[in-house]
């Protein structure tokens, strides 16, 4: 006969699976199902952990106890910033990953703080300033459902930004078309960016803020964006929960060796 920790872990997995828990949602706190007979303290604290270890839900300090998401979202490369989408439409790059993804989103899942801030070094060297110039941080965190998936903070030269509704806190994204579209109205049409993705141990501040399980790792993205002239318009920082996304790239391969024959 199986521990009874293994009967309640495999009747709230097969709960799980048939959808009477939704991913994002929470179960419920061991003390209720304690008090609805399904067992010690205990035994609901291994049949959790159990569920835990299998990868059906994630556990954290002062959020509880949640089902995660079975299919990852799919964070799309180039085709996230296509300028159809934000210039001509209102698919802001997190709406653009949900949409590829076939998953619901919400504007106001992306909540965010903005202040006028010193800029690091990193974010100096970005934007070609002395260390300690201020800088817009417009700080986001994007949510699916109850679960954060991410955080993004994105630095601007006060010049570039200042009187727009990118400076603008309201929850959501900066209007129709989020940021890049207020850059563009600016004067700053984006034209060429770079990524760099660097995977690593979450601090304690990241791992609470994103609710991750012991042990997952986050992916920290840095993205500088350029007009064609060459001007960085924005530096951005952005903390993903590793196992929240499935990262997609889709381009034409390159052939430097064609370019230099062109040129002749």
């Amino acid at each position: 006969m199986a521990p009874k920790w293994r009967e309640l872990a495999d009747k709230l997995a097969e709960q799980i699976k048939r959808g009477d828990y939704q991913p994002g949602q929470r179960l419920p706190q061991i003390r209720e199902l304690v008090e609805a007979g399904e067992g010690s303290k205990a035994t609901v604290h291994a049949a959790y952990k159990a569920l835990e270890a299998e990868g059906l839900v994630t556990s954290s300090r002062g959020h509880g106890t949640v089902v995660r998401q079975q299919v990852p979202l799919k964070r799309l490369g180039i085709a996230r910033y296509d300028k159809a989408k934000w210039r001509d439409g209102d698919e802001v790059a997190f709406i653009a990953d949900r949409v590829a993804s076939g998953r619901a989103y919400r504007r106001n899942e992306q909540t965010q703080t903005v202040s006028l801030v010193e800029a690091s070094p990193e974010v100096a060297a970005a934007h070609g300033l002395t260390v300690g110039a201020p800088v817009y941080a417009r700080a986001r965190l994007v949510k699916e459902g109850d679960q954060p998936t991410h955080s993004l903070t994105s630095y601007y030269r006060p010049e570039h930004v200042e009187g727009t509704r990118i400076v603008d806190p309201t929850p959501g994204p900066a209007g129709r078309g989020g940021g890049f579209r207020v850059l563009y109205d600016a004067g700053y049409e984006i034209d060429h960016m770079k990524e760099q993705l660097f995977a690593r141990t979450p601090t304690p501040d990241e791992a609470k803020l994103l609710q991750l399980a012991p042990g997952e790792a986050v992916v920290e993205l840095h993205r500088t964006t350029y007009t064609a002239s060459g001007t960085v318009v924005e530096f951005a920082i952005g903390i993903h929960a590793a196992s929240r996304f499935a990262w997609e790239y889709d381009f034409k391969v390159p052939d430097s060796a064609m370019d230099r024959e062109g040129l002749e």
